[in-house]
């Protein structure tokens, strides 16, 4: 119990959190692939990409491994117990701070991915009245809009949820249950968030040309040298043999 909450459970959250991010910033540079601008062109410069990522690593570390660190107390085993409950007024401060700042950076992504979403659908769909644009158009419109549906029904709800349940962990509701299916719905609809960053990189590899080759690319690599291997080592043996042969034949 202790390990998951001091450890795994943040752990969790910084991947959701950076995934959050990285997934908006996806769908702001896919919108701006299409509007080629010089202000957006120096946007998905290689440098301004690094610095964002750094950016929010550093906020997401900065704000969760301290609930890793603070002092937690003792309590007796229970049949429910929840990770709120082992922590100080300090650390239960901090876990509330650390909830309130990544539900404002999800607010500001979400609000992000619906403008830049709703931006790119309605330039794509601009152009239904040109039949050979329309047909590489209606296939960048239905990955548009699936990502996007698919980041509001995974992180939406979970959110909706969240922000009670924090306000009972301060005891604000103290209702038992209220409490329990609070904690029940946001188990739930953690479930959905995490299923959803395990099939981020299927997405894309589905939806996105780039990725699929990027991954591509990697996979032939790993076979190529895989199959070199064998041969290097056949080499390996038979100037092996040929050193050692030789020897022999000088001493006959």
């Amino acid at each position: 119990m202790v390990f998951h909450c001091q450890a795994s459970a943040v752990t969790i959250y910084i991947s959701l959190y950076a995934s959050i991010a990285f997934l908006a910033f996806i769908i702001i540079d896919r919108y701006l692939q299409d509007c080629q601008t010089l202000r957006s062109l120096r946007l998905q410069e290689v440098g301004f990409a690094r610095l964002l990522s750094l950016v929010v690593w550093l906020l997401l570390l900065l704000l969760m491994v301290p609930n890793m660190a603070l002092p937690i107390q003792q309590v007796q085993e229970q049949q429910y117990l929840s990770c709120s409950s082992l922590k100080k007024d300090l650390s239960l401060q901090w876990h509330t701070l650390s909830i309130f700042l990544c539900t404002a950076l999800f607010l500001n992504a979400s609000a992000a991915v619906v403008i830049s979403s709703g931006l790119a659908l309605r330039r794509l769909l601009g152009s239904r009245s040109d039949p050979k644009l329309w047909v590489n158009a209606r296939r960048a419109t239905g990955s548009v809009a699936a990502v996007a549906l698919a980041y509001i029904l995974c992180f939406v709800p979970y959110h909706i949820v969240r922000m009670p349940y924090t306000l009972a962990q301060n005891k604000v509701i103290t209702d038992c249950q209220t409490k329990r299916q609070l904690f029940l719905g946001k188990e739930s609809t953690l479930l959905l968030t995490v299923l959803h960053l395990c099939f981020d990189p299927l997405l894309f590899f589905y939806l996105y040309k780039p990725f699929r080759q990027t991954v591509s690319n990697v996979l032939s690599c790993i076979t190529n040298q895989a199959a070199a291997d064998p041969e290097e080592e056949q080499a390996a043996e038979e100037v092996m043999q040929t050193m050692t042969a030789a020897p022999q034949e000088d001493g006959v």
